[in-house]
This record gives structure tokens, C-alpha cells and sequence, in this order.
């Protein structure tokens, strides 16, 4: 991209694993290993090739946290290619910020894109979701962060990595309420001191940075909410507004039924609180017992999924052997022993998991109530 528009062509690769795809992930983007097999390119001819497209631009991505560090970075490390591009600053972050509290409901690509009414693309593929974040970025979340005086790149990167939590309270009895409210709520207040004494770090932070916001007398962000709007429909047409116009203001008014519907609504938080610590305090139990089953169980699983595993190989060698020859069946028996390795890795990588799983001491429980 140049600034807020997209510039030049798209780099669009498969890449060709050679590994099997879960049937739940082609359901989700219709890849399976024959389409790979037919259309993809080796990993390392498409990262040479996108280290040739990206030089040393900056990447965006809608969550890079997960897309840079946890999947891209690692792979490239697997493979011994050199860290492609620099970090830029993730737009899923930029979003939620500029947009709090979010109108939508949620932060996800496909809920905005259906709430501004930006272009259909491919959802759930690579280049129709980087389409869709440009089309984001562009007409929603430009005008807005230009307000804010965001004009420069500088400016934009520094925003989004800044430390920042939701006005919207995300968990306990007063989920859902924003957080300012506390400025003329007691009880909300004490229990945001309660939160920042927490001995959870991360909650300690988030409660700290609340109360720092609150003694802020000036809050932009939590006082002014401005939406992007899309172009004014007039009947069947759609009446074209000049970009100044594209901000819509909240209008405020009285309503009698105010003050009892907010003690439903209060009372409705407290009884939903009530069940997410019942419920956090049951799956901790329930974790806790399946982590002894597995422990307990591992060998006769892992066996009985190895005998599954030479079973359907040796069918597939047969096979292959029959309709291509020896040097077919050899690939077949160098897929069993990759199947091999993987089912293995799983199974450790499960029983790591399984080993950070405990059931919820008294003192932890005591915790979720308040």
C-alpha cells in the first residue's frame, strides 16, 4: 500500500507442504493436498520470491501478533530463511482502538465489513481478507484516525502498539459496562481498585491502566465517539456525501423508562457474572479430569492410533505399489513415516498441554466471585 490505498499488484502463492490438510480447515478454505500438490510452489521458491516483493517494507497484518510471530516468524526459522520485511503495526489493534467502543459488536473482519458495507470479497482467503483490511483501513478507519490527527505513518504505528485495553469491561460482574462510568459509579470504582490489587499480573495492569484513565480529566476517546459512516441512502440511490460528512454524531435523549431498564440490565450482568464463574470454576474440574484420564490412557491411545496409522498405510502402499510401481509405493512409506512423526508430536505436544491444566484452588475461586 501507499499511505491508505493499495498500490501495484497483489502477491498471491500457494505453498506446497507436502503435508495432509485437516478435513475442518478445507472446509473452512476449500485448499485440500491435491489442490497444493497441482497448484502450489516449494516454500522456499515463494519466500525468496516474496522477500524479492516486500524488500524492507513495513507488514500489516489483522492480528500480526499471531500472523507474524506465531506463524510466519517460525516457519521461516524451520526453514533457515532470513526474517522477511519489519514488523508494522497490526490493524486489528488500530481497529478496536479507533473504533471503541465497537458499533459492530465485535472486532472481526467479516462483522465489519457487513456493518460498513464494504466490498464482498473472498472471505476466509488469503488475498480476499487482505483486501478487505485495505477496504477497512481506507474508508472506515482513515477519516477517523485523520481526526485524531493520525496523518503520519510515525504517528499510526505509535498509536496502535501503545498500551490500550477496551472502554468496554470484557469480564466479571460488571462486564459490559464501560469503564469511565466508574467516575460517577462507586461500586464500579471499587472494583476497579480491587482489580489493579489483583495478584494476576495481566489483570493487575488492566485495572492500573483504568484507573490512570480515569484520573485523565481529559479522555477523548472515552468521552467523543465519532462512527464512519457509509454514503446516505435516499430511497433506491445513494446520495454521495463529501468525506467531512462521513462522521455521524450520537444524539442523546430522555426516556422515562431509563433508570428501570438500567436495573434490568444491572441485574441481568449480575446473574450472567454468576454463571461464568460457575461455569469457569466447572470446566476447571471437568480440564482437570481429562488431564488425569490422558496421562492415565496415552499409551493404549497412542498404540491404538499407531495401528490405525499402519493399517491405513500399508492399504495406500499396496495400492500405490499396484497402479505406480516401486518408486510410487516409496513415497507412500516416506508419507507413513512423516504421518508417524506427526501423530507422535501431537501427542507430545497434548501431554504439555494437558501438564499446565489444574483444577482452581479455593483462594482462585474466592477471586472469580468478587
Amino acid at each position: 500500500m501507499f499511505g491508505w490505498q493499495l498500490a501495484g499488484a497483489a502477491f498471491r502463492k500457494l505453498v506446497n507442504q507436502n503435508e495432509d490438510i485437516p478435513a475442518e480447515a478445507s472446509r473452512l478454505h476449500g485448499y485440500t493436498r491435491e489442490i497444493l500438490e497441482r497448484d502450489g510452489e516449494p516454500p522456499h521458491q515463494v519466500y525468496r520470491e516474496f522477500a524479492e516483493y516486500a524488500g524492507n517494507l513495513p507488514l500489516v497484518s489483522f492480528n500480526l501478533e499471531y500472523d507474524l510471530d506465531e506463524v510466519l516468524k517460525p516457519e521461516w526459522k524451520r526453514l533457515g530463511i532470513p526474517p522477511i520485511g519489519t514488523a508494522g503495526f497490526c490493524a486489528l489493534r488500530l481497529a478496536q482502538r479507533l473504533l471503541d467502543p465497537v458499533p459492530a459488536g465485535n472486532c472481526k473482519l467479516q462483522t465489519l465489513r457487513q456493518y460498513y458495507r464494504l466490498p464482498e470479497r473472498g472471505a476466509h482467503t488469503a488475498l480476499g481478507d487482505v483486501q478487505t483490511v485495505a477496504d477497512l483501513l481506507a474508508q472506515v478507519l482513515r477519516p477517523i484516525a485523520e481526526h485524531r490527527g493520525l496523518d503520519l505513518w510515525e504517528k499510526l504505528a505509535a498509536y496502535a502498539g501503545e498500551e490500550w485495553y477496551p472502554s468496554r469491561l470484557a469480564f466479571g460482574k460488571h462486564k459490559g459496562r464501560l469503564f469511565h462510568e466508574a467516575r460517577k459509579d462507586a461500586e464500579l470504582r471499587r472494583w476497579l481498585d480491587w482489580l489493579a490489587g489483583s495478584n494476576n499480573v495481566r489483570n493487575a495492569k488492566l485495572g492500573r491502566w483504568y484507573l490512570r484513565r480515569l484520573e485523565t480529566k481529559a479522555d477523548p476517546e472515552a468521552d467523543t465517539t465519532v462512527f464512519a459512516a457509509s454514503p446516505i441512502e435516499r430511497g433506491d440511490k445513494r446520495a454521495e456525501v463529501p468525506r467531512a460528512a462521513a462522521f455521524v454524531a450520537l444524539v442523546i435523549y430522555s426516556n422515562p423508562e431509563l433508570e428501570q431498564l438500567r436495573q434490568f440490565v444491572a441485574s441481568a450482568r449480575a446473574r450472567l457474572a454468576e454463571l461464568e464463574v460457575d461455569y469457569t470454576k466447572e470446566k476447571s474440574r471437568v480440564d482437570a479430569m481429562q488431564a488425569v484420564l490422558f496421562r492415565r490412557l496415552r499409551e493404549h491411545y497412542q498404540k491404538r492410533d499407531r495401528l490405525r496409522l499402519v493399517v491405513d498405510y500399508r492399504k495406500k502402499y499396496l495400492d500405490s505399489l499396484v497402479r505406480g510401481g516401486e518408486e510410487q509405493a516409496k513415497k507412500t512409506e516416506e508419507h507413513y513415516e512423516g504421518a508417524r512423526a506427526q501423530t507422535d508430536k501431537d501427542y507430545e505436544e497434548t501431554a504439555a498441554t494437558v501438564a499446565k491444566k489444574k483444577q482452581l484452588t479455593a483462594e482462585e475461586e474466592n477471586d472469580l466471585a468478587r
